[in-house]
């Protein structure tokens, strides 16, 4: 007997649709002479040599790219994503674990540094590739926790019951499929002792097409309390593209925070400090930390000193309310918490 032709009008009805995200995320820059010329730029304007830049590659949603300024080659967003050949350089104690990820590994894509919380690194893809980015060297093929439907790291968290939170990190996991993504956080409400549910995420900033009824259908859906930890570090990466994402976020029941990266030549001034927070709370999103940058190797021009980040933060309290001034810190290697800088 032979089968029937299937109808190519029915096969291409019922074809899935990728959701506009996906299709925003494929469209991005991946080669650095694309984005000189989408900003017209000088194309002689140095970068990373291509052995080096393949291990770390660019990528920069257009979105992204669009609220940079053509023809600035400081603009402080471009500056952010731009391999730079100064990647190379080597710089006394820049290494490529600066925050001890490696020895809080527990196995499963499951990090515990601290008490209370565990961090699940559940994807190694992010929708933008931050110069500065403390994992850019983590070993993802071998540490992700998604491997048999999360189930192994699922375990883990219970098995302990003195963990309350769970930490969603990457990569970013707003990268993974709604599909994924609602089948992890599924798994977590089903722990008894679990509370809360923390995501990390950069992708309402850099990619907002992400915030997508799917994606909020999940978020409304999901019982545990939840917040959301952005990542912005200047006032124009905060557009009404941004802006309608954090409002439909908030309107799921989520608590946003963000969290900021010193850097220097992008945010290392009072008033480009206090317009990022201003703006933030204009969003419905509260400061939360202000990073000083960890030392990974390969973003050494970035740093701004210790001793300036103080001068910074003193000059920002007496400026601001103390709701918009965030909490000053970095992150030290086998320390129980978060290291709060005195100031």
């Amino acid at each position: 007997m032979i089968a029937a032709s299937p109808d190519p009008r029915q096969t291409s009805a019922e074809a899935p649709r990728a959701p506009a995200w996906q299709h925003a995320l494929r469209q991005a820059f991946s080669r650095p002479s694309d984005l000189l010329s989408y900003l017209e730029l000088d194309p002689a304007l140095p970068a990373l040599e291509l052995p080096r830049l393949r291990s770390f590659p660019l990528r920069v949603p257009r979105g992204y790219a669009a609220r940079m300024r053509k023809g600035d080659p400081l603009d402080p967003l471009f500056l952010q994503v731009w391999p730079a050949a100064r990647e190379a350089e080597q710089a006394a104690g820049f290494v490529r674990d600066a925050v001890g990820d490696l020895d809080a590994a527990l196995g499963d894509g499951v990090l515990h540094k601290y008490h209370g919380r565990a961090l699940l690194i559940t994807t190694g893809a992010c929708a933008v590739h931050c110069r500065y980015c403390f994992r850019r060297h983590f070993p993802y093929a071998e540490s992700l926790a998604a491997r048999g439907h999360w189930q192994p790291a699922l375990a883990r968290l219970a098995a302990d019951p003195g963990i309350v939170e769970a930490i969603l990190s990457g990569g970013d996991p707003l990268s993974l499929s709604d599909e994924r993504l609602q089948e992890l956080l599924e798994g977590l409400a089903r722990i008894p002792h679990l509370r809360r549910v923390r995501i990390h995420t950069r992708q309402p900033i850099v990619l907002p097409e992400r915030v997508d009824a799917g994606l909020l259908k999940i978020l409304t859906a999901l019982p545990l309390d939840k917040a959301m930890v952005l990542h912005a570090n200047h006032a124009n990466e905060l557009d009404s593209t941004v802006r309608d994402a954090c409002r439909a976020l908030r309107n799921t029941g989520l608590t946003l925070l963000n969290q900021s990266v010193l850097l220097r030549g992008i945010n290392d001034t009072t008033d480009v400090l206090m317009g990022l927070h201003e703006r933030l709370f204009s969003l419905g999103v509260l400061p939360y930390y202000l990073h000083v940058m960890d030392r990974v190797e390969g973003a050494a021009h970035f740093e701004v000193s210790e001793d300036r980040a103080v001068r910074l933060m003193r000059e920002l309290s007496r400026s601001s309310p103390g709701y918009l001034v965030p909490k000053l810190a970095r992150e030290v290697p086998g320390e129980p918490a978060k290291t709060w800088i005195p100031w």
